[in-house]
This record gives C-alpha cells, structure tokens and sequence, in this order.
C-alpha cells in the first residue's frame, strides 16, 4: 500500500514501525550535528570543478525511487536540490537496508563524489548516507512531468496554516520571503545611510496613539493596569525629536483590531521615520527616492503588479485630494458638508453607516471613487485638518487644510506623512476635536495624550514625518496582491 492512498493515520503507524526498525538496527535517527561541505547548487554550478571529487551536503528527501540493489533521490537543501545516486555494495548492505526505510520528508546527509548519470544530470554517487532526521508525518508531494506541476500544494488557506509545508514544496513562496528580508535590509541601509539612527519604542502603551485605529487591549497582571498594543509609533517617535535627535527610525510591528482582507492584516510591519526641520515637501522627495532606489535594488523600476504596469523611475505625480474628488464626482467637494456628502455618496450607489461622521464619509469616497484609478506613483495632497490630527495647518491660508500626503501605487496606499503638527495649543485643540469624535461613537478616533501634550509644550522643532507599510511594498516589489502571501505567519480564524 503506497502513503497517498492511506489514510493519515495508516502512514504515521507505518513510519513509526520504520523508526523502530532504524533504532533497532543500532542507528540513531535524529544525531545532533552534521557537516556538510557543500550547498547543491554550489555542485551543480561548479560540476566541472568538482567532478570526481567528494563532498558532503545535507538536506530533506522529496523524491525516492528505490530498487533491488540501487536507488535514486533528490535532496533539498536551502538553496536547490540535487540528484543522489545510491548502491547497496558502496554504502553497506545494513546502510541500505535502513536506506529504503527512509520516506519523502526525512532528512539525510549524503557523503559521496560528484558526477553526471547517462541523461547527463549532474549527480552524487553517495559513498556514506546518514540519517539526519526521520519524519512521522508525511509532507505533500508535487510530481514534475516535462516541466509541469502535478499535485501541487495549492490550497491557500492550507499554505497559510502549514507554512512550513508552503516553504518546503512551493519554492517562489521561499523566494518572497527571502526578498522581503533583502528588501527591509534595504531600507535600514538608505535610512542609515542618510544619517538616521534606529530606535526602538514601546510596543505595549498604557495609551494608544499615532493613528486612527482600534486597538488592542490587555491587562498587565503586576501593575494592574490595562495597556494596548501599539498602533502606531509616531509619538514615541516625536518624543525623541524633541529630546533632541534630528533623525530616528523605527521598523517596528504594529497591531490594529481591524477588518482582515487583501490588504490588511490585524499585526502588521511598518516604518516610521521623523526629521527634524523639514516639511512635507521634503518628505515627499526623499519617500519617492527611497522607494526608487529599494525597487532599483531588489527588483526593477519598472513594475507589473496584479496585471497593472507601474513605473516608478519617472517623478511621482502629485495631487491634491480635493481635486481628485470633485473629478471624480463632478462636484466641488471641498465646499460641502456631512449631509451633503451623503447625497454625493447616494448619487454613487455608496452605502454610508448612519454612525459615519464627516471624515469617514469622505475617506469612504476617497476609496469607492479615487483610490482604483491611482495606479502610477501618486501622492495625494493638503488633506482636511479633520480627518489629520496630527498635520500641520496648511501654509497656504486655507485654515481647513493641513499639509499631509498619502502615497498610492496601483490602487492602493503606501505610505501616510505629515508636516508635523508642533504647536502644543493646535494640538491640544485638535485632540479634543478627536475626543468629541471618540464620544459620538468613532471608535478609530485619536486618544487625548497629556503625556505626548506635555511633551510638546517643552518645545518641538519644525519637523516631517513618515510611515510607510512594509508589507505592501513587498507586496509590490514581489508581484504578490495578498498581503498574506507576504507575512509568514498571518492572522487567520481558529478552525478548531
């Protein structure tokens, strides 16, 4: 009876008996170390070089064809896998006797020397073959046929939930998350080059703050206090501006008790970064040339992304959000109120919660109206000082604007900044605007943070702001439109 027609039960009592058989013949199946000298795609491409000599690699068996006297497999290792040509009378009858007790999935190193089989692949002709790890539990097994998959480990919600069985038979996944560490690599390398230092601030807060978010609570035990995880670190942040650091950054995990969907994910990655005596402006130039020079690094600047053709080396457009909007609706947005923006929402088919107040209304048009036609690099600009908290009045004279800009690419938002508000009289001003928000039942609405207030009355240079979603803008550098497919571990619902 072969594993795929077993049920998962039979295979593990089946792998078991095998275990014992290989314990019993005096071999340890799980030993704690071993050296391997090679990885296999250092042998596959220096095979010239290395052919006739012995090395030694290790790594996870994903195919087996074992016969009477002579057996092949593939081992995979970190980086590739390799062909292991195996003979009963050069590795000992008992050796190969305990050989084809082994499955796909357990792991092996192999001693042996390299060479090229008749159909010309290139190969180890294994010498000593030592059990590494032997596995209970089968992993799934995706069969080639003339450079097709068949049985493919596809299911996404399985991959989610089993990502090490992702990593293992799905080698693009691998690739993804070995780009996002290079990409935020990246990142650390233009920030510090650019004279920023990283820092590190709280992620448990006994008040949240930085954003319009719902958070999460919980209580610490010895103190007995309730504290919630951060939504966002920009005060912390501007803290440090103040205590006298012209420039910080922070790559840091978030948390928001938000919706889960394509491009959101309860735990997220973001980065912060503040500098002291520049503006919005400034930011915007300096945003557009750290996602130039990250993309010319790890992928190109010229981008298809969910069928969409993005370029992102020419100079990113900019534009302010009431003229997108009153495009989009044919109508001077900017001059009306929360009834009226209703009526503009009705026109459109948009459904509007009776609960929304007038800066949900009008992020709701942004998204429904606006936001899907922004596919090249776009920065929307001088949001309503209602919805910005935290943003500096506009210089311009328009006492309803602030100066603060969002980046869209593709139909979606990349990064959220501000010429940051340091006037402690406005701020405060603008905290209880929120707190009136919060009392009317907006559950996102800012927090009065007295700690932050007093912080600011101690005197806050002029200073710009940014924060920058990671996981979308691997998303976009790995051609992935799931914002799961780009976190490891993500949030999912108990199926228990």
């Amino acid at each position: 009876m072969t594993e795929e027609h077993s049920s998962l039960k039979q295979i593990i009592n089946f792998r078991l008996e095998k275990l014992k058989k290989i314990t019993n013949s005096g071999v340890n199946p799980y030993p704690y170390s071993y050296s391997a000298s090679h990885k296999s795609e250092d042998i596959l491409k220096d095979e010239k070089q290395l052919e006739g000599k012995t090395v030694t690699i290790a790594g996870r068996l994903m195919s087996l064809r074992k016969m009477g006297k002579a057996s092949f497999c593939h081992v995979q290792d970190e980086v590739g896998r390799i062909q292991i040509y195996v003979r009963r009378d050069d590795i000992g009858v008992d050796a190969y006797q305990n050989f084809k007790l082994l499955d796909i999935g357990d792991f092996i190193g192999v001693e042996g020397y390299v060479f090229k089989t008749k159909m010309g692949e290139t190969s180890i002709h294994a010498n000593v073959i030592t059990i590494l790890s032997k596995s209970i539990r089968p992993i799934p097994i995706v069969k080639e046929k003339e450079g097709k998959e068949f049985d493919s480990f596809a299911d996404k919600e399985q991959r989610y939930r089993n990502r090490h069985l992702d990593l293992i038979v799905n080698h693009d996944v691998k690739e993804t998350f070995i780009k996002r560490a290079k990409i935020i690599s990246s990142i650390r390398q233009f920030l510090d080059n650019n004279g920023f230092i990283e820092v590190e601030t709280p992620i448990l807060q006994p008040l949240y703050g930085g954003a319009n978010a719902r958070p999460f609570l919980t209580h610490h035990n010895t103190l007995d206090q309730e504290l919630y995880l951060r939504i966002a670190d920009e005060l912390y942040l501007k803290r440090l501006i103040i205590g006298g650091f012209d420039k910080v950054y922070e790559l840091s995990k978030n948390f928001r008790n938000e919706g889960i969907d394509r491009n959101h994910n309860p735990e997220f990655t973001s980065l912060e970064f503040y500098q002291a005596y520049v503006d919005y402006e400034y930011m915007m130039n300096f945003v557009e040339k750290l996602f130039q020079t990250v993309a010319d690094k790890i992928s190109d600047l010229k981008l298809t992304w969910d069928d969409m053709e993005i370029d992102l080396s020419k100079k990113f457009a900019r534009k302010p959000i009431f003229d997108l909007l009153s495009d989009a609706t044919d109508t001077d947005v900017s001059q009306l109120n929360e009834k009226e923006l209703i009526k503009i929402c009705g026109k459109f088919k948009i459904d509007v919660s009776p609960q929304s107040n007038y800066g949900q209304i009008l992020d709701l048009l942004m998204s429904k109206l606006v936001e899907p036609n922004l596919i090249e690099p776009t920065f929307v600009i001088d949001y309503p000082k209602a919805i910005s908290p935290l943003a500096k009045k506009h210089r311009g004279g328009n006492p309803d604007l602030v100066e603060r800009f969002e980046l869209f690419i593709g139909g979606m938002e990349f990064a959220n900044a501000f010429s940051e508000l340091n006037d402690p009289i406005d701020q405060r001003e603008r905290f209880e605007s929120q707190a009136k928000l919060a009392k009317a039942g907006d559950e996102e609405a800012h927090p009065v943070d007295e700690n932050f207030l007093q912080a600011v009355e101690s005197g806050m240079p002029p200073a710009g702001g940014v924060g920058i979603g990671i996981d979308r803008l691997v998303m976009l550098l790995t051609n992935n439109r799931w914002i799961k497919d780009v976190i490891l571990f993500p949030t999912l619902r108990d199926n228990s």
